[in-house]
């Protein structure tokens, strides 16, 4: 789905009617301070899983592929909305503006995409830890590698149409990204079937699956029975571990519905929409806190391991202390 590609020449559409120099003015803001937390938190995430030994484990590999592709966000996507914000011609035009139209919506796609196919695997992963703990785990580290490429390879095949789609339309007045996407497809093509379809692949379905996952996880969690009194102490202190891990996994999740679902089901309702209409304002006010709900997903990801996870925040100390040292 082209949702954030689509989700930002609407955003800057629906942004003119609001026309408000207070609203601009606070969007800069915010979007520079989703960029800044983006960039440090999630670049930490990934440092830190890479250089402590005890985080080298199947979750945090994943909690680590996910702060790469939410990487992709700050360096390309958050840019590209700012100047949106501000102007509604592309700053650049030439081969690199063409670049830029098909890189920047095929990027971010698949970052979000990485994403979702992340928490579906850490869900498994804590449901194999905790349903079946005295079984092999479903999930190997040996086999997170494998794992880890197929998340970018399956982001990738799905989103590729839109590096053909997105093109460069260059005019004295101004330059833009604009999505062809029936002069590369054939009339008979369906930009709107396509959004509903990765809609429900790459939201609704993984959404559900989450539920349905972590639901067992804490009904066993509960209904758990401990057996005498020492192999009750070591379940314990499982037990325990396996809730800590939880609480981030399903705060994580959370999070993602709330940043994503909204946006997902907007960009549906926006694509069926005549925008030359006037839009109410409830409607304006709705789809611009869905938008910044999703742009502020990946600042807020990282910062919840951080807050959830005591050995993130330790490896995190050990980091800066190793970086002070050496300075």
């Amino acid at each position: 789905m082209n949702s954030t590609a689509n989700g930002s020449s609407e955003s800057s559409s629906y942004f003119t009617q609001l026309n408000s120099t207070a609203l601009k003015t606070g969007g800069t803001v915010a979007y520079c301070l989703f960029m800044i937390v983006s960039l440090a938190a999630n670049s930490l995430i990934v440092m830190i899983v890479y250089k402590t030994p005890n985080l080298r484990k199947p979750i945090n590999y994943f909690i680590a592929n996910m702060a790469s592709s939410d990487l992709l966000f700050p360096i390309f996507w958050i840019p590209w909305t700012l100047s949106h914000l501000h102007t509604t011609s592309l700053l650049i035009g030439g081969r690199l503006g063409q670049a830029f139209c098909k890189l920047v919506p095929f990027l971010t796609e698949v970052s979000w995409k990485v994403s979702i196919q992340n928490l579906v695997l850490i869900a498994v992963d804590r449901f194999g830890a905790v349903v079946f703990p005295l079984r092999s785990p479903l999930i190997r580290c040996k086999l997170c590698p494998f794992f880890i490429l197929a998340t970018w390879i399956v982001a990738a095949a799905v989103s590729w149409p839109y590096l053909f789609a997105e093109d460069l339309v260059e005019s004295p007045e101004r330059n833009r990204c604009d999505t062809k996407w029936k002069k590369v497809f054939g009339e008979s093509s369906s930009h709107a079937s396509l959004l509903l379809a990765y809609t429900i692949l790459f939201t609704y379905i993984p959404v559900l699956l989450l539920v349905i996952l972590y639901s067992i996880i804490v009904i066993k969690l509960k209904t758990q029975v401990h057996p005498g009194e020492q192999s009750a102490n070591s379940q314990q202190q499982r037990d325990r571990r396996n809730r800590n891990v939880l609480q981030m996994s399903i705060a994580i999740v959370t999070v993602f519905v709330l940043c994503w679902l909204p946006f997902s089901t907007n960009v549906l309702i926006t694509e069926y929409q005549d925008t030359s209409t006037h839009l109410s304002c409830s409607f304006l006010i709705y789809y611009e806190v869905a938008f910044y709900m999703a742009n502020a997903y990946c600042a807020i990801n990282p910062v919840i391991c951080f807050m959830f996870s005591s050995n993130y925040r330790k490896a995190l100390k050990r980091l800066l202390k190793c970086s002070f040292a050496k300075a």
